[in-house]
């Protein structure tokens, strides 16, 4: 019998220092760092079991790779996988889950304690000689606040909602999980949305990208926060509306935002965000909350934990 063919489209998304487990049973092994849309097919032509985690896979890719019996997602999003075509097909795809419940919240609050606490504004001002200018031992040219005392809105009540609440409260924050937009009643444990956005310092964002969160944070949502508010997305990217963004942190109508998550990545200049990166409220990263080393590295066991699985018949984190 033919070795089965295992083919990883985008390994450079695991870091090289990142240990990735060989898996246990015979095979053939390929990996690509990188995969453009028109080579997908080609690379998968003799592929059973394919590991992606941004290449699109849609109907039209996969009704051309009969062969493919499992998509082992490199992530927890699947949005890049056809689920219907393959449910229909009798294709396997399974997701890594819970690995970065520690990276998410820290980095999250990460970037609150930069933004409250003005430090890339201090840190620019050193460079530009305001220290020497100043002739005095400090120099207080940007308000600093602090965290203890102050509320958390977290909108996402998961596991890195729970763990970024978690943090928040050892900070000596008040914690609000909001209740899903625009319903009347409340589960026990949450707040209606429109009162959390009244009430919270800050706002953090771990709810899933869907038709109905899509641009949950706009104008209308940014108009009702605190004009000392933060928004902190870690989430992904479309669930805030980022033209209104941009609008309310020049218009000073919230003190400022960090952001890790874009309607499209890689974003560039056309992004709305990227092109007012400098504004001095406004804290970029590239999508990187989920990377610390040993978040990736339990990443890397789960995905080959998960193929395993299927090899041996058994269902791990199975999506289909």
């Amino acid at each position: 019998m033919a070795l089965p063919t295992v083919v990883f489209l985008d390994r450079a998304t695991i870091p090289r220092h990142i240990h990735v487990p060989a898996l246990t049973f015979s095979h053939r092994w390929q990996e690509f760092d990188f995969t453009a849309p028109e080579q997908v097919i080609e690379r998968l032509q003799e592929a059973e079991i394919v590991i992606t985690n941004k290449v699109v896979l849609s109907a039209a890719i996969l009704a051309q790779l009969p062969k493919v019996r499992l998509i082992a997602v490199s992530a927890t999003g699947f949005n890049n996988v056809d689920i219907d075509y393959c449910r229909a097909h009798h294709i396997a795809v399974c997701n890594v889950q819970g690995y970065a419940t520690q990276s998410v919240p820290e980095h999250v609050v990460a970037m609150m304690f930069a933004l409250r606490r003005n430090l890339m504004g201090y840190h620019h001002d050193i460079a530009a000689g305001e220290w020497q200018r100043n002739k005095q031992f400090c120099f207080f040219t940007h308000p600093i606040g602090d965290i203890a005392g102050s509320t958390l809105g977290v909108v996402g009540g998961g596991t890195l909602g729970q763990g970024t609440a978690t943090l928040a409260k050892a900070l000596g924050m008040t914690v609000l999980f909001a209740e899903h937009k625009d319903v009347s009643t409340c589960r026990a444990g949450y707040t209606p949305f429109e009162q959390v956005l009244q009430q919270a310092d800050v706002l953090t964002l771990h709810c899933p990208l869907t038709e109905a969160t899509h641009h949950l944070i706009g104008e209308a949502e940014l108009a009702q926060m605190k004009p000392n508010a933060l928004l902190i997305n870690a989430g992904r990217g479309g669930l805030v509306d980022e033209v209104a963004l941009v609008d309310a942190l020049k218009r000073r109508q919230i003190a400022g935002a960090g952001v890790d998550v874009f309607t499209q990545e890689p974003a560039d200049i056309t992004n709305p965000l990227v092109a007012n990166m400098d504004l001095p409220n406004l804290l970029l990263t590239p999508h990187v909350a989920w990377g610390s080393d040993s978040a990736i590295q339990q990443l890397a066991h789960i995905l080959i934990d998960n193929i395993q699985a299927f090899v041996e018949g058994r269902q791990q984190n199975r999506i289909v």
